[in-house]
């Protein structure tokens, strides 16, 4: 019955191992399997994807990998097809050992997003370890005065199967002295025990052979053999008795070699050397040897080797106390190993995801952990945390199964990454820890303007430069990473709609460095400004913009311009001064402009040659045209005066200005009074005769000269539609010429202002009674907008700046002539 029993569950074993895979999810979302062991690697144990409710592929997109609990990965996933194979062959013994069942965890973990599942597949044991016993000739030495029925323990047979196919039974050799039979132990295999049948004589036959088999329960069976030699001893009628069958002692786990564990302690009735009593840790496992030791003489047990409660929890010690007649006598000594915290919790990290990008939201999934302590009942709770203020946090997914995620925002441009200190910690006591370093790297995104060294520039750039010039540089950084941090420049239109800034300025792209297109005019334009755009190429691009003035420094590039006396090619311009005119009087006045500004338009006049150096004088500053002494009948009537303008630029510019002046007699009155001939009857004087003749001549010339600077006028008006020209007017009456006056220090000309003179009767001084201006109106050229002075420089209408003062470099007449 026992072996038709035997035959059925067998049966149903392999039936499972060889038929189908047990495969269940568990509270805790545990997949479990089930394959035998010694099969071949790339044996298949079940599709994953199916047991995951995932289609085929999913797992390959989500990047999906194996993660084993412990250091080495005995399964393999394939991704495309989500089935599990086996990596390699399987040896449940040196997997578990004698542990059952034999379970190897793992986690499957997914990618994008995080995600695990734990697995587990069981190893079922096959019989392919046969017992063998430790001692294959052991020795039996038995007195011939043994009573019947006398028990003698015999060595265990090890099997390294379990279940089923680990050991079940023993059989002996057919003899007539003894039987076998067959114990248990609470902890350790089964053991045989040689029972006394028929009474010994050692003078008939002094030693028996016998032959022991340990068989197994697997299908087939095997079995394994030891050959016992039983030594018939002479008398010796008292077998040493134990205090205590069963001992019993508690050692904690990290106790040192050398720990005393109990002391045992036999007695014997005998009397001489059958009296002495010697201990021996007989017919004992492998692992009691080599874990414990016995004092053969005062019986002490003490530890040989290290223990380890998660390995094995309970000790079963056979003692053996013999005689020096050979008599033996067993007892049995129970150890039971206290658990101790001694070992720290263990940290197994699944997936990462580095980099991060710095955007990620809050609760973002960084890495998946679990944590295991093998001092289950003395460890306590487990408790995660991070050792460091950093902007993670641990979160609990399952039982001991944690997630890292954000917890606070993050900004690469601050920290560009972390290593986070993960702390798991027991209770204990005493309390053990683990600390597991992280490392996350954070990604770049596009979250930073490009920003400018200054909030703007101003740059200068000389006249008359050559084009292409390099004026200056404009730089911005980006304080992202990468093409997020690459800026480019531009340049942008202005609001108006004129894009005459990009005939002048010229960027590079790529540093920021501005040329000058063409050659630049002071007089033309003294300043611009535009605006930057610098860009980076991140997606969605950034840009920030600055705002650049240009400012146009002058060059004394323009000599004077003198504007009166006109130095036109035509006659000279002849002043007329009396005779009767004192020292200081005002002649006439030098107007003159400089088309540059500053210094460089800063006029001084000199007189550079006259016909008597002595008669007449120059103002410095103002060009007014004075006597020195009073006019003496002996001074020639023409005097020619050679003006030098100069400005005060570097190199200095100059020009020269021509000027006549005629001294005549009784010319300080305004007019002539004439006197009634019937009343006041005169006589002729004949150098009277030759003063009118004189006159005559003079204002023939002058109105001769006149035609002819209206001719030109008219000429240069046709020829010439963008220039203005002053004209002069003289009152008959007086034949005086119209000054145009000069203005201020440093004679330039912001409009020109003609002015008429007339001199009032019965003064008896040659002084200007008042001087009456008027504006004539001169027609601006269509269609440029602009102005053209006397020189052909261009003056923009409607300037602020054509209105400022000299220094600003454009022409204004003086309104204190004379």
């Amino acid at each position: 019955m026992a072996v038709a029993r035997r035959k059925l569950l067998q049966s149903r074993q392999v039936g499972t191992l060889l038929f189908f895979l047990c495969v269940s999810v568990g509270g805790a979302a545990t997949i479990r399997y089930s394959v035998a062991e010694e099969m071949e690697s790339v044996s298949f144990v079940a599709n994953v994807a199916k047991d995951l409710g995932l289609e085929v592929g999913k797992l390959a997109a989500r990047g999906a990998r194996l993660v084993s609990e412990g250091n080495k990965l005995h399964f393999r996933l394939h991704r495309k097809t989500g089935d599990l194979f086996v990596k390699e062959k399987l040896d449940r013994e040196s997997l578990c050992g004698k542990a059952d069942p034999c379970v190897l965890h793992f986690e499957i973990v997914l990618v994008e997003p995080l995600q695990s599942f734990r697995a587990e597949v069981r190893v079922f044991d096959i019989n392919d370890n046969a017992p063998i016993f430790p001692n294959k000739e052991p020795l039996l030495k038995i007195p011939e005065s043994t009573p019947l029925g006398s028990r003698f323990p015999l060595q265990s047979a090890q099997d390294l199967d379990v279940g089923l196919n680990g050991l079940q039974n023993y059989t002996l050799s057919a003899n007539a002295y003894f039987h076998l039979h067959t114990r248990f132990r609470s902890h350790g295999p089964k053991y045989a025990e040689l029972v006394l049948d028929k009474p010994l004589d050692r003078e008939e036959q002094p030693e028996v052979n016998l032959t022991i088999t340990a068989v197994d329960g697997g299908s087939p069976p095997k079995s394994g053999t030891a050959h016992i030699r039983v030594e018939v001893l002479d008398v010796n009628d008292h077998v040493p008795q134990f205090s205590r069958l069963v001992y019993r002692a508690q050692v904690p786990e990290n106790s040192a070699n050398g720990y005393l564990v109990t002391t045992v302690t036999a007695t014997d009735l005998d009397q001489g050397s059958n009296k002495e009593i010697t201990y021996s840790l007989s017919q004992n496992p492998e692992a009691i040897l080599q874990t414990f030791q016995i004092d053969s003489e005062t019986g002490e047990v003490r530890l040989r080797g290290p223990l380890d409660f998660e390995a094995i929890e309970t000790y079963d010690i056979d003692i053996q106390a013999t005689d020096g007649g050979g008599l033996s006598a067993h007892s049995k000594v129970l150890v039971e190993v206290v658990d101790v915290n001694d070992n720290p919790p263990e940290v197994t990290i699944s997936s990462v995801s580095s980099p991060l990008p710095e955007d990620s939201p809050l609760q973002t999934v960084v890495a998946l952990f679990s944590v295991r302590d093998r001092d289950i009942r003395v460890g306590g709770k487990i408790t995660c945390f991070l050792r460091d203020d950093l902007p993670f946090a641990v979160k609990s997914t399952f039982r001991n199964s944690y997630s890292l995620v954000t917890g606070r925002g993050l900004d690469r441009e601050e920290v560009s990454g972390y290593n986070i200190t993960l702390v798991v910690m027991d209770t204990g006591p005493p309390s053990l820890s683990t600390e597991t370093v992280i490392e996350v790297l954070i990604s770049d995104i596009n979250d930073n303007s490009p920003i400018f060294q200054e909030d703007s520039y101003i740059l200068t750039v000389r006249e008359n430069n050559s084009p292409a010039v390099f004026i200056g540089k404009v730089h911005a950084t980006d304080l992202d990473l990468g093409e997020n941090a690459q800026v480019t420049y531009s340049l942008l239109p202005p609001k108006s709609g004129d894009l005459s800034v990009f005939a002048y300025i010229s960027i590079n792209s790529d540093n920021g460095k501005l040329y000058a297109l063409r050659t630049m005019d002071y007089e033309a334009i003294q300043d611009f400004q535009f605006v930057i755009k610098a860009t980076d190429r991140g997606f969605p691009s950034l840009s920030s913009q600055v705002t650049v003035r240009v400012v146009v420094l002058d060059d004394n590039d323009n000599r004077p311009m003198i504007l009166y006396p006109l130095q036109n090619g035509t006659l000279p311009c002849n002043d007329l001064v009396p005779r009767s005119a004192e020292a200081g009087y005002l002649v006439t006045k030098v107007v003159a402009v400089d088309g540059d500004s500053g210094q460089n338009s800063w006029l001084s006049y000199h007189l550079l040659k006259a016909t008597d150096s002595g008669l007449f004088s120059v103002q410095q500053q103002n060009g007014e045209i004075r006597t020195l002494r009073q006019i003496s009948e002996r001074d020639p009537m023409m005097q020619k005066l050679i003006i030098l303008v100069q400005d005060h630029g570097q190199p200095a510019l100059s020009t020269t200005a021509s000027l006549n002046i005629l001294l005549v007699d009784g010319f300080s009155e305004p007019y002539l009074q004439f006197q009634d001939p019937s009343k006041h009857p005169t006589r002729v004087n004949p150098s009277t005769k030759y003063l009118v003749i004189s006159l005559a001549v003079l204002s023939f010339l002058f109105l001769l000269c006149v035609t002819v600077i209206f001719i030109i006028h008219i000429y240069h008006k046709i020829k010439y539609k963008e220039k203005i020209t002053i004209q002069e007017h003289f009152y008959d009456d007086c034949n005086f010429p119209n000054h145009l006056i000069q203005g201020g220090a440093n004679g330039s000309l912001s409009q020109p202002c003609p002015y008429e003179m007339c001199s009032a009767t019965g003064t008896g001084t040659s002084e200007f009674q008042f001087l009456k201006r008027f504006m004539p109106t001169f027609p601006f050229p269509h269609g440029t907008g602009e102005v053209k002075t006397e020189t052909g420089s261009s003056l923009p209408p409607d300037s602020d700046r054509n209105r400022s003062q000299g220094s600003e470099g454009h022409a204004r007449v003086s309104d204190d002539y004379m």
